[in-house]
């Protein structure tokens, strides 16, 4: 071998990109998909520099990594596509998943989904995972402090909507575990 492992790669990198690249878009439908297949065998080379063989050999070598990559891509596809079905099968038979109509919320639900996006997930997080502020800052990438003034912030603009839309309630409102 001899050559140094950087400068092997970067020939076999510019003699092999195009061949392999077509390879992969003429078997991957999609063209994110022929991008990762290329890269992740030239991943493989890199790793492999010292076995990869010499001369035109080191193009089939590669042809033949590029199989076995898209050969795992679209095992990981059809594991992920199981997963997904299975997934929505299972949501499906949740009652929580089931979404009700606009119509069919409740006024509190209605007053609910009005707030505004951060609102509600600062309220959700406390409400229905029951996070303590330390554990939602976490969760936000934020300081437990920020988090409590937010939340506090939240509560007393929910509380206002409430009043606003005729709804009676008192400090705790108890919507945890509803479907608002």
């Amino acid at each position: 071998m001899g050559a140094d492992p950087e400068r092997r790669f970067e020939e076999l990198y510019a003699s092999s990109y195009r061949p392999l690249l077509g390879y992969a878009l003429r078997r991957c439908p999609d063209l994110d998909d022929a991008a990762d297949v290329v890269a992740e065998t030239f991943m493989v080379a890199w790793r492999r520099i010292e076995a990869v063989p010499q001369g035109d050999e080191a193009r089939l070598w590669l042809f033949g990594v590029a199989r076995k990559v898209l050969a795992n891509h679209r095992r990981g596809e059809r594991r992920h596509e199981q997963r997904t079905a299975a997934l929505r099968a299972q949501l499906a038979a949740s009652p929580l998943a089931a979404e009700p109509p606009g119509e069919e919320l409740s006024r509190l639900g209605q007053v609910f989904r009005a707030l505004p996006e951060a609102d509600r997930e600062l309220l959700a997080l406390v409400a229905w995972e029951r996070l303590s502020p330390g554990e939602i800052a976490k969760v936000l990438g934020t300081s437990a402090n920020v988090v409590r003034v937010r939340l506090y912030r939240a509560r007393r603009r929910f509380a206002r909507r409430l009043t606003e839309a005729g709804i009676h309630h008192s400090r705790a409102v108890a919507f945890e575990g509803s479907r608002l």
